[in-house]
């Protein structure tokens, strides 16, 4: 067992301090994602909709999170799963109406839960009016204009206009003459291809162009209107591109970002404090002009809406820049959610997060799940931790599933006890693991298709909750439907199975964030705890306190060593992500963590 000194421990040092007049609900809310094809479906068909949302939103209330965050429930060909827009204005049938979306806000709101709403402003659905319109209208025209059309490289055009990749895989560019729905003999010489930084089915909007950005605007106006408390946007850093649309070698993939810096030859943009090889289809400088004049459309509207930032942008420093004072609210810590189980890069990551976004004034936003990753609850069980694969599949190495909840709910102590916002994804609070087994033929991602099956895509981590453990597709819908197939054992996961259990991973869940709000640690200050070194420590403790005026100093300890590790002197166990050890019940076993106070 390991065990430090304090007499010979450097000093406390400070990581973040709150300062007063930072007391806004989004600077410490925990907000729960919900992917509305499968939270809960209440007419039977298999998908989840707006009103088995509705009426399961008294789960989340006991839970005890602040706000939900929807996934997009818009009118979409569904190509990949609603992030396809074809009208931003109406819901897709799929899930409901606009009666049914006016009803679950108001149903939320009647259960003090907030309200965030996905949008997303970097494509449209090519079922859009705008480009079908687009389509018929030919090159050169104003209809073209609002999305990125160019014409070939090659002699007679028959390349691509430059070299860049889909984050789905393979080119992210198509000709217009190889779409089925091409223009007939009126364009049949059309040979412009049109760029698409994920699907083919996902036309890159050009943020150029005024009409886009009033539409855009126009938008957010409509759903505010509708009492939305806020907006989750959507590849934040990807809207505004290089001018001249340069070659550019490297690649990109989700949550990551740049996975490969390109070679020496072909650096990318070379825009001021961007680190080599910066990638010239993300993080522009034009996108902050764009979200302070939404920020402007916000804060001309009654209470209090926020903009989240999804931004896969590196290092630290260029995400911060999107939650300046007069900009986005916050930005997901996609840094913390990929660093590998280990305890001194888990610090670095944790000080660095602090240390910029106290620069600009902003909270640190943590996460550990959403519906783009392997669930954390099986990441942290695999051999090689941090982001892990994109989708795991039969055939795949496994994650371990014991060691892998372990260490899920150890990780969630740890995040829930840092000062800052913190997003849970649906099902993290039962524990649930990834769907490892899913049938190939089940798959729905276009990741899958368009890599060949190389990568297994993100469908294992979205599918249906359990609700009840002997109802039909487990409570998600009423007549066994289920739009992608629920493991057998997902039973014992299930809400009923965990209700009342002392040691479930639910009543733990309800346990923390009910300790969470009481003792206000979104809201807190922040230092390491001297007993385990500071940053510079290479040990496999990380060991915070968290503190503010007019309550008990909390320690958030996690052990990630192989050893167990003794409490300091002085502090008493409040809560842990596991069983402790020791006959005084003060040793720390390894993979676990703790909320003590004194």
């Amino acid at each position: 067992m390991n065990s430090v000194s304090t007499a010979t421990s450097p000093r406390q040092q400070t990581l973040h301090v709150h300062r007063p007049g930072q007391d806004q609900w989004w600077r410490h809310a925990v907000i729960y994602q919900i992917y509305p094809r499968s939270f809960a479906d209440a007419r039977g068909d298999g998908v989840g909709d707006l009103r088995g949302i509705a009426s399961r939103l008294d789960h989340l209330a006991a839970l005890g999170v602040d706000a939900v965050w929807l996934s997009p429930f818009y009118r979409s060909p569904q190509r990949d799963a609603g992030y396809d827009v074809s009208d931003y204005r109406d819901v897709d049938p799929r899930f409901g109406t606009l009666e049914d979306a006016d009803a679950m806000i108001a149903r939320a709101h009647e259960l003090d839960l907030k309200v965030i709403v996905d949008l997303v402003p970097n494509h449209t659905s090519d079922q859009h009016v705008w480009f079908q319109q687009a389509l018929a209208a030919g090159p050169g025209s104003p209809e073209r204009s609002r999305y990125i059309f160019r014409e070939g490289s090659g002699e007679l055009g028959e390349d691509p206009p430059n070299n860049w990749q889909s984050s789905f895989g393979g080119s992210a560019w198509t000709r217009v003459k190889a779409r089925p729905d091409a223009p007939g003999s009126a364009w049949a010489e059309d040979g412009q291809w049109y760029l698409h930084l994920f699907d083919s089915s996902q036309p890159d909007l050009n943020w150029e162009n005024p009409e886009v950005r009033a539409e855009l605007e126009s938008v957010l106006q409509f759903w505010l209107d509708r009492g939305v408390d806020g907006f989750r946007i959507d590849v934040a850093h990807g809207l505004v591109k290089e001018p001249g649309l340069p070659d550019w070698s490297g690649s990109v993939s989700m949550v990551t970002g740049v996975d490969e810096p390109p070679p020496e030859e072909t650096q990318g943009s070379t825009l001021p404090g961007t680190l080599p090889g910066h990638p010239p289809m993300y993080d522009q400088e034009g996108v902050h002009e764009i979200y302070r004049s939404w920020r402007r459309v916000l804060e001309n509207h009654p209470g209090e809406q926020i903009l989240v930032a999804e931004a896969w942008v590196e290092p630290l420093e260029r995400l911060a820049r999107y939650v300046r004072s007069d900009e986005m609210n916050q930005a997901f810590n996609f840094s913390f959610l990929v660093t590998p189980w280990s305890a001194p890069r888990l610090r670095t990551v944790i000080a660095e997060s602090y240390e910029v976004n106290d620069e600009v004034g902003a909270p640190t936003t943590w996460v550990l799940s959403n519906h783009d990753v392997v669930r954390h609850a099986s990441r942290l069980g695999l051999a090689e931790t941090g982001k892990g694969p994109n989708g795991i599949g039969i055939g795949d190495p496994q994650p371990d599933a014991e060691l892998g909840l372990r260490r899920a709910r150890a990780a969630s102590l740890l995040m829930l006890g840092l000062p800052g916002s913190a997003y849970i994804y649906q099902g993290e609070e039962l524990g649930l693991p990834e769907h490892t087994a899913l049938p190939d033929d089940a798959r729905e991602d276009p990741t899958f298709a368009r890599t060949d099956g190389a990568e297994k895509g993100r469908d294992g981590c979205r599918v249906p909750i359990p609700w009840e453990a002997d109802a039909p597709a487990f409570g998600f819908s009423p007549t066994g439907e289920s739009w992608l197939p629920q493991p057998e054992e997902w039973s014992a996961y299930a809400v009923d199975a965990q209700t009342g259990v002392q040691g479930s991973t639910l009543e733990f869940y309800r346990t923390v964030l009910r300790l969470r709000r009481e003792l206000v640690l979104g809201l807190g200050s922040s230092q390491w705890e001297p007993t385990f070194g500071d940053l510079a420590s290479d040990g496999d403790v990380i060991a915070v306190v968290n503190t503010a005026e007019g309550r008990e100093d909390v320690l958030v300890l996690a052990n990630l060593g192989s050893e167990p590790v003794q409490l300091p002197d002085g502090w008493q166990v409040k809560l842990s992500s596991g069983p402790m050890s020791g006959d005084d019940g003060r040793t720390v076993p390894t993979d676990t963590a703790v909320w003590a106070t004194r």
